[in-house]
């Protein structure tokens, strides 16, 4: 790991583009040409802005890929008078040789010629126990069966709700539908509250199909912009900002397939770490955890505990102030932290695979939400990670052979 950091400084330093301000040194991103980073190599501990060092620059003399690009630039020269003089080299001694990861393309391509067929299939199959509520008054509502799939499908479609009507009608063509749907009739579904706890169920039966294929996991959050903005006070910046406000979605999802497991919505503001331990245990009633990455964050003692107790190892970077004193699993981990830091990062940079996750979401289905009030946000949220799970079903019955269906699944 460590002569992997080495190598890409080297590429840094010999792509140019390091510029010095005062003590500190303005690094350009190489993946990334509007981002800097800013370096300060201080006697004491050198550091970067970037999330590589954010997340671990804490521990020991961790050097990231920046800091080791401005060490080749800045090499001091001290004369007897104390004074100093800076020379600048780019010399590059290996070759940096991008780790890239194969695409299984012909299952792929197979896979997504075929899978708004098979959504429907899936989603109508994941549907078919719903049962409704009682009925002693007013005008038959519609039946939660079609209330699911008509939403879910709207969403996986990403048109508006009129304009999904041809796909309504076909639906119901095809036996989907036990009747035909309108535009408003999807709204006034969205609004249901009840759905929130019925669409949650169905993100987890959903990723059943694949409980024989993970058995290591990440978590991590992320927000779904709405129309409505708002305004706060950022402690790290010291003033009032505004913008967009947002519905915040913590997931656990498989580090092989990125299936979503299991997911909680609380408010915008809601921190992370006190979620992971519902994520984890439901997780554990389905599948068998080995491995648990996430960012330091959700580095706590009860967090650590809580992946322990289910059979797990939790891969967690210890924050800076972190001591190695309390429970056996901290007191190991914390040594494995510290001792054996290029294994225990082979672990914990699988928690990457989380943020895929939630790439593939937005990307795919969009990472803003179309709903106006706050019941219709979250049934919309949970909506489209319910669609990223049955795309990932899809996906992993072409490529690991699976079945790819709920028939033989018991739904609760």
């Amino acid at each position: 790991m460590e002569s992997t950091r080495e190598t890409r400084g080297q590429a840094i330093a010999e792509k140019g583009g390091i510029m010095q301000s005062g003590d500190s040194w303005l690094v350009p991103s190489a993946s990334d040409q509007k981002k800097t980073y800013v370096v300060r190599l201080t006697a004491a501990r050198p550091y970067c802005s970037c999330p590589d060092f954010d997340c671990l620059g804490g521990s020991g003399n961790f050097k990231c890929k920046h800091v080791i690009a401005v060490e080749i630039v800045r090499q001091h020269s001290l004369f007897p008078d104390g004074s100093e003089t800076v020379t600048q080299t780019m010399t590059v001694t290996a070759t940096v040789q991008r780790k890239t990861y194969t695409q299984d393309w012909p299952n792929y391509n197979r896979a997504q010629c075929v899978e708004k067929d098979r959504f429907q299939v899936l989603l109508s199959d994941l549907c078919r126990e719903l049962k409704d509520p009682p009925q002693t008054r007013g005008r038959p509502r519609l039946p939660l069966v079609d209330a699911v799939f008509a939403t879910t499908f709207k969403v996986y479609s990403t048109f508006s709700a009129r304009r999904f009507m041809s796909d309504m009608r076909a639906a119901h063509e095809q036996g989907y539908l036990s009747r035909p749907v309108s535009y408003s009739s999807v709204c006034k579904a969205m609004e249901n509250p009840a759905l929130f706890d019925v669409l949650r169920d169905l993100i987890v039966q959903s990723s059943l199909p694949l409980k024989a294929i993970e058995t290591d996991f990440a978590v991590d959050s992320s927000g779904f912009s709405v129309a409505r903005h708002v305004r706060w006070f950022s402690e790290k910046y010291g003033k009032e900002k505004s913008g967009r406000d947002w519905v915040k979605i913590h997931v656990i999802s498989g580090t092989k397939t990125n299936i979503v497991t299991a997911v909680e919505i609380h408010e915008r503001d809601a921190a992370d770490s006190p979620q992971l331990l519902p994520l984890v245990e439901v997780t554990a009633q389905n599948f068998m955890i080995r491995e648990v990455s996430g960012d330091k964050a959700y580095s706590s003692r009860a967090n650590h505990e809580a992946v322990g107790f289910h059979g797990g190892t939790p891969f967690f970077p210890f924050k800076v102030n972190a001591k190695g004193t309390g429970g056996i699993l901290w007191q190991k981990m914390f040594g494995y932290f510290c001792y054996r830091q290029e294994e225990f990062l082979a672990h914990f940079h699988k928690r990457s695979n989380v943020e895929s996750t939630f790439n593939m979401i937005k990307s795919k289905f969009g990472a803003s939400i179309r709903s106006k009030t706050p019941t219709a946000q979250i049934n919309e949220a949970l909506c489209k990670v319910l669609c990223h799970n049955l795309c990932c079903v899809i996906q992993s019955a072409f490529e690991f052979g699976i079945e790819g269906n709920f028939r033989s699944i018991p739904l609760n």
